[in-house]
């Protein structure tokens, strides 16, 4: 194996001088101190430097000491004995499962490599995953192996929101479900592995958290460890995987940190350079072979509620189905606070929701758009100056805007209220009982 010394230190880089072989891009090198400290070969520099990225953020680092190339890239073990733990970015399980280790023999598989795959699902075949959710059956339906994200700013639902999906599907008990956490709050990482727990999910569930409280990198590679699992199951064991991301912003967010860190120029909006490509390499990943699917759900957080950030607009792009969190929604008292005229999808289509549930949907977006029009209107003449037509179309989509209100059922515990499910029917059913 190849051995250098460290030459530098600044922050979570480490320049590494290797003496004979220089290591490949990516591959794993391990400090020869006490905790072994493992670093991640980030680029190659002249004079057989190697700068390095220390993955734990270790401060017992020091110059001199040596350092020895492991060969390979950063492994994941993958297995069942994954399923119902907490993993970190690097594989370790982080739940306090000490008594549960997993085994030294499990397989593993280097994260940045991409298992080669056959597509085999077609629009004559989509099926339609129900949720319970009336707002994303009807506007943005849950179709298998494809991509829903859910944009909001700060604090308007989108991890309660995923948190009743998970709950919704997971209880189905088809396929495995995942849940990636980058860099999110702690807390809701905690409050979702209790709730799995108390609902007996986590034996069908696979968890991978880098909080908010991890370094840069950690939260950076948090994904493409999720990823690489998902891949397994579903190649090896032909599931169907349920990705949960929470969230996909983070994602960038940390990219963008350790760019800076690196000291790379950034692009448009301040955002690291290869933005692109880090969002295409992984989106492109969640995806469906021959022998099964990925279904991804991804949040998405808005910067200061502003939806034409160059990094939501660039994750919109990836998605197949978009639902848009409303901060002037929320404020009316109105759960889960989706803006039903933003929220859009390409799976909304006669060949794949059907005839009845496409022309609603036609019927409600004219209905919705009326009535943003109208309310300009009535702010200047008042509500009685309208036509009798027009009155009425008003009514019937504030009717519409109340329909799409729903109790969710992993929030009963706190606010008391029952908890609420539809099938896709009952919900087209009350759609059909508003606008006739």
């Amino acid at each position: 194996m190849s051995q250098g010394v460290v030459r530098t230190i600044k922050d979570l880089v480490v320049r590494v001088e290797f003496f004979e072989k220089v290591p490949a891009l990516r591959e794993l090198l391990i400090v020869e101190n006490d905790n072994k400290t493992p670093l991640q070969v980030h680029t190659i520099e002249t004079g057989n430097v190697a700068m390095c990225l220390n993955l734990y953020g270790d401060i017992t680092i020091e110059k001199g000491m040596s350092v020895e190339a492991t060969g390979h890239g950063l492994e994941i073990p993958v297995g069942n004995e994954m399923i119902g733990r907490i993993i970190n970015a690097l594989g370790k399980p982080i739940d306090g499962r000490d008594d549960v280790p997993l085994p030294d023999t499990m397989e593993k598989r280097d994260i940045f490599k991409v298992p080669e795959r056959k597509d085999a699902f077609s629009a004559e075949h989509e099926e339609i995953l129900e949720t319970g959710i009336k707002v994303i059956d009807f506007f943005a339906p849950f179709v298998k192996g494809r991509k829903i994200g859910i944009i909001g700013g700060a604090g308007v639902g989108k991890t309660v929101l995923t948190m009743e999906l998970i709950n919704n599907i997971a209880e189905s008990g088809g396929g495995l479900s995942f849940f990636a956490g980058i860099g999110e709050r702690i807390r809701e990482g905690h409050e979702l592995y209790e709730t799995l727990k108390e609902r007996d999910l986590l034996k069908n569930t696979c968890m991978f958290f880098a909080q908010m409280n991890e370094n840069p990198v950690q939260r950076g590679l948090i994904a493409l460890s999720a990823v690489t699992l998902a891949e397994y199951f579903r190649d090896t064991q032909n599931k169907d995987i349920l990705f949960f991301a929470d969230n996909i912003y983070r994602y960038i967010q940390a990219n963008n940190e350790l760019s800076s860190v690196l000291g790379q120029v950034p692009a448009e909006g301040g955002y690291e350079p290869t933005m692109f490509s880090e969002i295409k390499t992984l989106e492109d990943r969640l995806s469906s072979s021959d022998k099964g699917s990925i279904t991804a759900v991804q949040t998405i957080y808005v910067p200061a509620d502003d939806l034409s950030d160059p990094a939501v607009q660039m994750i919109q792009h990836e998605l197949d189905s978009i639902l848009v969190l409303s901060r002037a929604v929320a404020e009316q008292g109105i759960r889960p606070a989706v803006d039903l005229i933003k929220t859009n999808s390409s799976m909304l289509t006669p060949e794949i929701v059907g005839d009845r549930h496409y022309v609603l949907s036609v019927q409600v977006q004219a209905l919705l758009q009326k009535y943003e029009s109208l309310k300009g209107i009535i702010a200047i003449i008042g509500e009685n100056e309208l036509s009798a037509a027009d009155r009425d179309d008003y009514h019937k989509a504030k009717k519409l805007i109340q329909y799409f209100a729903q109790e969710m059922q992993i929030m009963e515990s706190l606010n008391g209220r029952k908890g609420e499910r539809y099938t896709r029917d009952e919900t087209l059913r009350g759609i059909e009982e508003i606008i006739v």
